[in-house]
């Protein structure tokens, strides 16, 4: 399993009766995805810009999308615009591919995750090695997760990401994208709420 998978999976599981937002968690998956295709030499950081790497065949079919969608010459994309583009309905596109692949499964009581589909994580390998990953508390995961607000019952102590800077460069651009994201939200609730104050009227 990728990481965009174990993170899609340990949201649902972390988070069953508070989800997370799809502009969120899209934005994070494709942190995630970015996180996997350096590991798999299909990409590289270089300062704020992604470049091709030279293996551009990852492990995963979702992660070959996402590496025949870099721009492979200049001027190359910085992180940021990375994640803003590659995660345009991108938690959507993972819960498809979950469900095809038969990661999570369609219960009439099972939970509203997006869109109309009631769907829970099956009982398979990969939950299980997702959940392991987890409670192991490794750092990507674990750095990726708390941006989103799982794991806010604990200690929110900066998990360590070592000497790697290509991470550490994704993690912090996926937060400033989440801060910006919100930023927009707040920005139109007060222009909305102002636009009512005008139609209630005195």
């Amino acid at each position: 399993m990728s990481t965009a998978k174990d993170l899609f999976i340990t949201v649902m599981d972390q988070r069953p009766d508070d989800p997370v937002g799809q502009g969120d968690l899209s934005l994070a998956l494709a942190g995630a995805e970015l996180i996997d295709l350096i590991g798999a030499g299909a990409a590289a950081v270089d300062g704020e810009l992604v470049l091709p790497g030279e293996d551009p065949k990852p492990y995963d079919r979702v992660l070959d999308e996402a590496a025949a969608g870099l721009v492979r010459e200049a001027p190359h994309e910085r992180i940021e615009d990375w994640l803003w583009r590659r995660g345009q309905g991108l938690a959507a596109g993972y819960q498809a591919a979950l469900e095809e692949d038969g990661e999570l499964a369609r219960e009439r009581g099972g939970r509203l995750f997006f869109g109309t589909k009631h769907v829970t994580p099956a009982d398979t390998p990969a939950r299980r090695s997702a959940a392991d990953r987890w409670n192991e508390r490794e750092p990507v995961l674990l750095a990726l997760a708390s941006a989103l607000g799982v794991d806010a019952a604990e200690p929110r102590n900066e998990p360590d990401l070592g000497a790697d800077e290509a991470t550490t460069a994704v993690v912090a651009a996926v937060l400033d994208a989440l801060m910006e994201l919100e930023a927009v939200r707040q920005r139109r609730s007060i222009e909305n709420a102002a636009f009512a104050n005008v139609w209630r009227g005195p």
